[in-house]
């Protein structure tokens, strides 16, 4: 009679395949489930795109689009507080700037769907600000393909400023996209440089039987320095960086006119420079004036008095200026 016994090698055999295709099947599986959502997620977000550049999220679409796994691709995120009700001109000012970019990048050749703009509005998302730990409007920041967000990835807002040229060499930095800016036409300069030449055509038109006003040293040497006074207060910079008029805290409501830091200054700070150096230079001329005309000698002393009290106060206060933003410095002069 044959033996029915089995041979023992050949039951380990079988029973290691067993085990490989129960382990490799599940995980087959979830990975097969991962590829789907994953597709679902980036098709859903290119979908989104093809209507507008920038993707308006509230708090349940960003934990599954931005927040949660799987995902391949980098999220741009703007927090900011558009409605009127919020009072912040800062957000808007941003907000143009953001959508600058998003449109550049939206509508370049190289537009893939390895990168998308989104916007989070504190009406619409105020459990995504709390969940942050975020306090203040307008924030960028750029969430990975993979991993958590570090510390770069947060856009220095208060030292770069917000135009889109800035935005975009960070990006390139966090992402390796690179997005050239293209802003749409802008004819105000155009026009003002139109009315301007107008404006000085027809005065010399009208003044052509006397142009001895051309040669009037005053009125060359108040337009020099409305030029100087522009240049020496930052306005260069602002045009270049596009920093917010001022800042107000979201804790307390306390605005900020003077930036605390060297690296960076608002608006309403340049203003306030052209303003003081305004002041020092009409107390030059007022101490020239009272040393070297020939009228009456208290009319004189009166004119030097008031020139050397704008040059002294104002200097001092554009030195406590000084003071406040270079950390350290040890000189101060009436006013600390």
């Amino acid at each position: 009679m044959a033996s029915t016994r089995t041979n023992p090698i050949v039951n380990l055999h079988f029973l290691i395949v067993l085990l490989l295709l129960a382990i490799c099947l599940p995980f087959g599986g979830g990975q097969k489930k991962k590829e789907n959502l994953l597709s679902e997620k980036v098709e859903q977000m290119m979908e989104w795109s093809s209507r507008r550049s920038v993707i308006r999220m509230n708090g349940d679409k960003f934990r599954r689009f931005v927040k949660a796994p799987p995902r391949n691709y980098s999220v741009i995120v703007m927090f900011t507080a558009l409605q009127p009700q919020r009072q912040c001109s800062v957000c808007r000012q941003a907000n143009e700037e953001y959508q600058v970019l998003a449109n550049s990048w939206r509508y370049s050749s190289a537009f893939s769907n390895k990168l998308f703009f989104t916007v989070v509005d504190y009406d619409e998302g105020a459990d995504v600000f709390q969940q942050l730990n975020m306090n203040s409007a307008p924030t960028f920041m750029h969430f990975p393909a993979k991993g958590k967000p570090k510390r770069a990835d947060t856009f220095d807002l208060q030292r770069i400023g917000f135009a889109s040229e800035q935005l975009a060499k960070w990006i390139a930095d966090r992402t390796d996209v690179q997005i050239r800016v293209f802003r749409p036409p802008n004819y105000s300069g155009t026009i003002a440089l139109a009315l301007l030449v107008s404006l000085v055509g027809g005065l010399l038109y009208l003044r052509r039987n006397n142009l001895e006003f051309i040669y009037n040293k005053t009125g060359w040497a108040m337009a020099a320095l409305c030029v100087v006074f522009a240049m020496t207060s930052g306005q260069m910079w602002n045009h270049i960086r596009g920093p917010p008029y001022a800042h107000k805290n979201p804790q307390n409501g306390q605005v900020s006119y003077i930036h605390g830091s060297s690296q960076a200054q608002f608006v309403a700070e340049s203003h306030i420079i052209l303003l003081l150096n305004a002041a020092i230079t009409m107390g030059m001329v007022l101490l020239n004036e009272a040393a070297t005309s020939k009228g009456d000698v208290g009319k004189r002393r009166i004119i030097c008095l008031v020139g050397l009290g704008l040059v002294v106060f104002f200097f001092s206060f554009l030195l406590s200026i000084f003071r406040s933003k270079y950390h350290g410095y040890p000189y101060s002069f009436l006013i600390k």
